[in-house]
């Protein structure tokens, strides 16, 4: 090869090197230093099968910004499924990403702990639930570099990670105004809950609070399991006298994601109906003008 052409296709191939890295998602990793009390597995590496992840001892959000033109300044916090012993990274968490950026939403898909998985050292009761609020302080004490409406950042979640919504959502928000770290004093308040097909770890016994955010419910009546948890909710939110809607399909069972493999025409839209309630609960509301 001529000295020329072995120069030219070498610049082609570190520009082409450096635009798949530009494409390529930010990962934010959830603390520093790795997990509290779990320091020494923060560089154990993660299993990824297709598009499912596991051992995930180092939690983290990975983001999905808005496209400029689109962004209107509201973020989500999507967290997958996976019966909490894997994440259904790709279709519960990089398509619905998708599907917000295309609304003008800025997405940030969670990475948490899963306690299920064999040989985890993580509980159920504890650790997820630490890892979405930390997630939504991280996001909320960057929301300004992201441009993001302090007011409009939800949370989005499939199967078990809709547990894992349901255990930010109902949970206490407000931070540790004596925290050595900054970013844990803040609130990881959610102002919109996304659930879908949900199960029933987080929902709380008794009735909510009067101030827990508008809620938008998704399951098929033939998802056994997981038609209960989402009644639940509905009766009280109805008693907490808080905005709620609810889709219960007639058929499509569980994990149907976005509905595109579905063989349910009902369940291919019902990702335009939770658009179309975006729109209508002003979370997917063109940008303030400043």
């Amino acid at each position: 090869m001529k000295p020329l052409s072995f120069l030219l296709a070498f610049l082609f191939f570190v520009s082409a090197a450096s635009l798949t890295r530009a494409d390529e998602p930010l990962v934010i990793h959830l603390w520093e230093n790795g997990a509290p009390g779990f320091e020494s597995l923060k560089n154990e590496p993660e299993v990824v099968k297709g598009t499912s992840v596991t051992h995930i001892n180092n939690p983290s959000i990975t983001v999905f910004p808005a496209p400029k033109e689109k962004a209107n300044g509201a973020a989500v916090l999507i967290i997958p499924g996976g019966g909490h012993r894997q994440l259904g990274f790709g279709g519960e968490g990089v398509e619905p990403a998708k599907l917000m950026n295309d609304l003008g939403v800025t997405a940030f898909v969670l990475k948490h702990r899963l306690p299920r998985e064999e040989g985890s050292p993580y509980s159920l009761d504890i650790h997820p639930r630490q890892d979405v609020q930390r997630a939504m302080r991280v996001i909320r004490s960057r929301a300004a570099e992201w441009n993001l409406d302090q007011k409009r950042i939800g949370v989005m979640g499939f199967s078990a990670g809709g547990e894992v919504v349901a255990m930010l959502v109902y949970s206490p928000t407000e931070g540790n105004a004596q925290a050595a770290d900054p970013i844990d004093r803040l609130n990881c308040r959610a102002d919109f809950q996304i659930s879908i097909y949900p199960g029933p770890l987080g929902i709380p016994s008794g009735p909510i609070a009067n101030d827990v955010p508008p809620a938008f419910f998704v399951v098929a009546n033939d998802d056994l399991s997981h038609v209960t948890p989402i009644l639940d909710q509905l009766a009280k939110y109805e008693q907490a006298k808080r905005p709620v809607e609810v889709h219960l399909y007639a058929r499509g069972g569980h994990g149907f994601g976005l509905g595109g493999r579905s063989k349910f025409e009902s369940i291919h839209s019902w990702p335009q109906r939770l658009v179309e309630w975006m729109h209508d609960s002003g979370f997917a509301a063109p940008a303030a003008a400043k």
